[in-house]
């Protein structure tokens, strides 16, 4: 669960003043920086303390994705805080890929239907010097009973159900990856009735309030089988990339299983290592 212990903080004075003592903040708004013991048992720092609140706000759908942040100034006096503090919260969370910072306009709720974050979980890109913009149809969608694997991914009681999606992904116009995606009905009720857009986690952020944080891969060699050959228009038994992701979301519950059978014969797995 998130620590949202930061939200007392504008309301009471007295812990205020103990975080900002313990920080080296000073008085709110002085813009000194945090020196704070980082050594101390159990010590958090301010800024990591604004991090939880405002990505508790982000949770919440306080913000919604596209929607700009107030300043940083509002949002220290808001907190209690320095402008310092804030910003360097905000900066955790835009190198998070939560928050875009755009130039002469403000920080804004990131957007999977930004480029930038469409890239940041899609790690296929194109052999050639294509953008790599991917495009999606939707193949078959339905609710049934929650499999043991299924349960064992998204973390689900043995009575859950799940919504299945299949669907069919070209990478600048080639047909390269068939995709098994799994959600849980309780979740995402009525996503089978919907018209799927091209990016879900843009759906799940604003038609359900879920945002995606963070995702778990696997990659392994698999021959491609029956239905995905027949969705790809290859022979079976061609061999292809299988990527297994579990997302999480910003509550840190797994909320998608999506399953890729990927052709790899234009197109390669894109990995930078920080």
């Amino acid at each position: 669960m998130l620590d949202t212990t930061f939200d007392a903080l504008p309301t009471d004075g007295a812990l205020r003043r103990h975080a900002m003592e313990r920080s080296g903040e000073g008085q709110a708004g002085s813009g000194r920086a945090d020196s704070g013991r980082a050594g101390a048992v159990g010590f958090r720092p301010l800024y990591r303390q604004v991090y939880d609140t405002l990505l508790k706000r982000l949770a919440d759908a306080v913000w919604q994705p596209g929607q700009i942040l107030p300043s940083e100034g509002q949002l220290a006096a808001e907190l209690g805080v320095s402008q310092g503090t804030v910003r360097k919260a905000l900066d955790a969370l835009t190198a998070d890929s939560l928050l875009v910072r755009r130039q002469g306009r403000g920080t804004f709720v990131a957007d999977h239907d930004d480029k930038q974050s469409v890239f940041r979980f899609l790690k296929l890109r194109p052999d050639g010097d294509g953008t790599g913009m991917p495009t999606s149809r939707v193949t078959g969608i339905a609710e049934a009973a929650a499999s043991a694997d299924e349960r064992g991914r998204l973390d689900l009681v043995r009575s859950a159900r799940v919504v299945r999606i299949e669907r069919v992904r070209a990478v600048d116009a080639k047909l390269c990856v068939v995709e098994t995606i799994s959600v849980p009905a309780g979740l995402f009720p009525g996503i089978a009735q919907i018209e799927l857009p091209n990016t879900l986690y843009s759906l799940y952020a604003t038609r359900y309030g879920i945002t995606i944080a963070t995702a778990n891969e696997r990659l392994k060699a698999v021959a491609i089988g029956p239905r995905e050959a027949e969705l790809l228009q290859v022979a079976a038994g061609t061999p292809a990339l299988e990527i297994d992701r579990v997302a999480i979301d910003l509550e840190e519950r797994p909320v998608e299983w999506r399953l890729s059978t990927c052709l790899t014969q234009d197109i390669h797995y894109l990995s930078v290592l920080r």
